[in-house]
């Protein structure tokens, strides 16, 4: 098969932030990832400054040999495209929310006028033997925008979040015409096995595609290659800031505020998907049926707030404040308050040392592609001491996390038993179950998980016959 060599990496992605002296870019083990192989190719990361603003030329930058290149979108691009079919279509969508799913056509007129713009803008700074590599669900019409143009680069795709099952992206208006565009692409590729297998479901049922060998999909004369990839975190980055100053320090800090009461730790972004209102509710129900453990144990739930634009997020919001509230005034004593809830982010080496204090890390996602909190949560534990991974079976990681205990994250008693069984786990179970989890996390890396995607994608033929 014809191979041509690799010269530079292409990343395309919703959001970029261009790297200054001051911030050096973004920090999460993509970032690391991708601006490793950025660096070693001279390549460049084209994406939203994250500004509204007349669309204009990108903007390039250079620092530490990593290149970004930004543009601005107009107040009615980032309303219909990004806080719209983005996020009030595609998101709840694809997170089993056909309830919070709003369909409005303007907000897909916007997302292909954005996609269309990426590909005018971008496509003049590609060069003939470049690899294209594509990220999530705000980007999915691109590399058919980019065929139009007459590229016949290799050009991948990978999607972060779930692929929802035939049934649900039915209800999606004109959902054929989304997923022709994904055969626009070489290489896509998926979380899991599961969203994999979804992703066929609806190629054999609505397009009358055919599944073949190591990956293979037709549709008509059209053949590309779906793989499972699931991501990982930078691990060896991570271990490093667990066993930091900084982590340490921190770890001291939360077992003094402790006081011999177990940590049971939680730390996810404000939204929906995660569970948050299953979560307390399950563990208000650990307080109400468990009375002996009231004063021995108490819950930390750091939540970022994002998406503040969009009205679900809001109510989210509010929920979330009104029964922690409720939970807090129904069980807290004069010196002990059940349910700290934090709605600020901290640096990973804090993070890492708040992980390692927890007697037991809540991972309860309703849905979620991968669910990198999870891994760090493994990646931050003592070997000899571990705390026990709660973790939803509707996750992505719990493909690769069965050592963690599983659970409906819905049942309020599914939750409240599992609080019970971790806390009171003997070390050697804790141990026999972390080790295997712990393994497979430093093992599958997110350099691992780049480098699995981006080896299928060079041994792919070049696709210029899209169209």
């Amino acid at each position: 098969m014809e191979c041509r060599p690799l010269t530079r990496l292409i990343v395309i992605s919703n959001r970029v932030q261009a790297p200054t002296a001051e911030q050096p870019g973004a920090q999460g083990g993509l970032a690391v990832a991708l601006t490793a192989a950025l660096r070693e190719t001279n390549g460049i990361w084209f994406g939203w400054s994250g500004e509204a603003g007349e669309t204009e030329a990108p903007r390039f930058v250079t620092y530490d040999g990593v290149t970004s290149a930004t543009v601005d979108l107009p107040e009615q691009d980032v309303e219909e495209y990004y806080d719209g079919y983005a996020n009030r279509t595609l998101w709840p969508l694809f997170h089993y929310r056909l309830d919070l799913t709003e369909f409005e056509r303007d907000f897909q007129g916007g997302y292909e006028r954005v996609n269309q713009m990426f590909g005018d803008v971008i496509g003049p700074h590609i060069q003939p033997d470049d690899l294209v590599w594509v990220h999530d669900y705000h980007m999915i019409p691109l590399g058919w925008m980019l065929r139009r143009q007459g590229l016949e680069n290799r050009i991948g795709f990978f999607l972060h979040i779930p692929w929802p099952p035939t049934k649900l992206l039915t209800a999606l208006p004109h959902h054929r015409r989304l997923v022709d565009a994904l055969f626009a692409y070489d290489v896509i590729g998926f979380q899991t096995r599961e969203w994999l297998e979804t992703f066929h479901d609806y190629v054999i049922h609505e397009m009358n595609g055919e599944v073949g060998p190591d990956g293979a999909v037709t549709v008509g004369a059209r053949t590309i290659r779906a793989i499972a990839c699931p991501i990982g975190i930078d691990a060896q980055d991570f271990v490093a800031s667990r066993d930091s100053a900084e982590a340490v320090a921190t770890h001291a800090r939360m077992v003094e505020s402790s006081i011999g009461r177990s940590l049971i730790v939680g730390v996810d972004r404000l939204d929906y998907s995660k569970g948050l209102e299953e979560r307390f509710s399950g563990y208000q129900r650990y307080l109400e049926t468990r009375p002996g453990a009231h004063a021995h144990v108490y819950l930390l739930q750091i939540a970022p707030p994002s998406r503040a634009s969009v009205q679900s997020y809001q109510d989210i919001r509010a929920q979330l404040d009104a029964l922690s509230g409720r939970i807090n005034g129904a069980f807290a004593d004069i010196d002990w308050v059940p349910l700290r809830y934090v709605n600020h982010g901290y640096p990973r080496a804090v993070l890492a040392g708040i992980y390692r204090a927890a007697r037991a890390g809540l991972v309860t996602p309703l849905r979620d592609g991968m669910n990198l909190v999870a891994k760090e949560y493994v990646a931050a534990q003592d070997a000899k001491n571990p705390g026990v991974l709660i973790l939803s079976r509707f996750a992505g990681a719990a493909a690769q996390l069965d050592g963690a205990l599983l659970i409906n994250p819905y049942s309020a008693d599914d939750i409240a038993d599992a609080l019970e069984r971790a806390l009171a786990m003997p070390l050697d179970e804790r141990i026999a179950r972390w080790q295997p989890m712990y393994d497979n996390v430093i093992r599958e890396d997110v350099t691992w998980w780049r480098r699995r995607f981006t080896d299928a994608l060079k041994q792919a033929p070049t696709g210029g016959s899209f169209l």
